[in-house]
C-alpha cells in the first residue's frame, strides 16, 4: 500500500518543468572528446599507414650450383687418400684409390669443385655405391655464396624476389657482429622432398632437418658484397666478423614481407 500511493500522489503533482536536466558533466564531455580524436587518428593510420612483418625459416651457405655425393664404382679397401678436405678438384680427378679384386682403381670427380668431406679412410672397405666424399660444385674459384632457406609451404606465398633478408649466421654471434645481409633472388615453385634436397646440398642429415615439418619452399638468397669487410659481404655492424664464412655454416634467414595497411586485414 505504501508504494501504490507513493505513485498516486506523483501521478498527481504536476510536472517539474522547472529542474534543470544535466545531459552530460564536464568530465564526460572531455573523455567523449578524447575518445573521438584517438579513434579518428586509429582511423587515419589504418588507412595511410603500413605494418611491416618478417617470415623466418632455417638455412645454410653454399655454392648457387650446390654439392654432390661422390660414390665409389667399385667394392675393396681404400689404399690411398689422394685429397684432402678443402681441396679444389676438377672433373675426373683422382680422390682416393680402391683396391679390388682385378686390381687398383681410382675413384674420380665427376664435376668442377671443392672437397668439402671425405668419408673414406685410409684402409677402410668400401662397396659398390657407397658415399666416399662430398664435392661442392665450384665453376669459378671468385664465386659468391649464397644462402639456401627452406621455408614451411604454407608460407612461402607471402616472399616476393628482391624482398631484403637478415640472416643470423650461427658462427658469428649476432650479438657482436649483428646479421648478414641479403636479397631474395628465386622462390621454388614447388615443395622439395628430402631426397631433391639431399642431392642438392649433398647432406642426407641436413635434408632429414631441413624436411622435419614436411616438405618446404626453397628460397634462394644472394649476399650483399662489400670490399670494407673481411667477409667480403655486408653486415648490420660496421665491419662484421674478423674472418672468412664458408660454404656449409647454418643460418637462419628473416625475410621482410612487403608492407601491409592495417584496413587490408578488414576487408574481405
Amino acid at each position: 500500500m505504501q508504494f501504490r500511493q507513493k505513485a498516486l500522489s506523483k501521478l498527481q503533482s504536476p510536472e517539474e518543468l522547472d529542474v534543470p536536466v544535466r545531459f552530460a558533466r564536464p568530465q564526460g564531455r572531455l573523455v567523449l572528446v578524447v575518445t573521438v580524436v584517438v579513434m579518428a587518428i586509429a582511423s587515419f593510420w589504418a588507412i595511410t599507414g603500413t605494418v611491416s612483418s618478417k617470415q623466418s625459416a632455417p638455412g645454410i651457405l653454399t655454392r648457387a650450383e650446390g654439392s654432390y655425393l661422390l660414390q665409389s664404382p667399385v667394392a675393396g679397401q681404400v689404399t690411398d687418400v689422394l685429397v684432402e678436405e678443402g681441396t679444389s678438384v676438377s672433373a675426373g680427378t683422382a680422390l682416393l684409390t680402391v683396391r679390388t679384386e682385378q686390381g687398383d682403381r681410382p675413384v674420380r670427380a665427376v664435376a668442377d669443385g671443392r672437397v668439402t668431406t671425405l668419408f673414406a679412410r685410409m684402409g677402410s672397405v668400401v662397396t659398390t655405391g657407397a658415399d666416399v666424399a662430398t664435392v661442392e660444385r665450384v665453376t669459378r674459384p671468385d664465386d659468391p655464396l649464397v644462402a639456401m632457406l627452406y621455408m614451411p609451404g604454407d608460407s612461402a606465398s607471402a616472399i616476393q624476389v628482391g624482398a631484403s633478408v637478415d640472416l643470423s649466421v650461427q658462427s658469428a654471434p649476432r650479438s657482436r657482429f649483428g646479421v648478414l645481409r641479403g636479397r631474395v633472388k628465386a622462390v621454388g615453385r614447388a615443395p622439395q622432398t628430402q631426397a631433391q634436397i639431399g642431392n642438392f646440398l649433398g647432406d642426407s642429415g641436413l635434408a632429414a632437418q631441413f624436411s622435419r615439418q614436411g616438405n618446404p619452399i626453397a628460397v634462394l638468397v644472394t649476399l650483399e658484397r662489400s670490399t670494407a669487410t673481411k667477409s667480403g659481404y655486408t653486415w648490420s655492424s660496421t665491419d662484421g666478423p674478423p674472418n672468412a664464412i664458408d660454404s656449409g655454416t647454418p643460418v637462419t634467414g628473416a625475410v621482410h614481407l612487403s608492407a601491409q595497411r592495417p584496413v587490408d586485414w578488414l576487408l574481405p
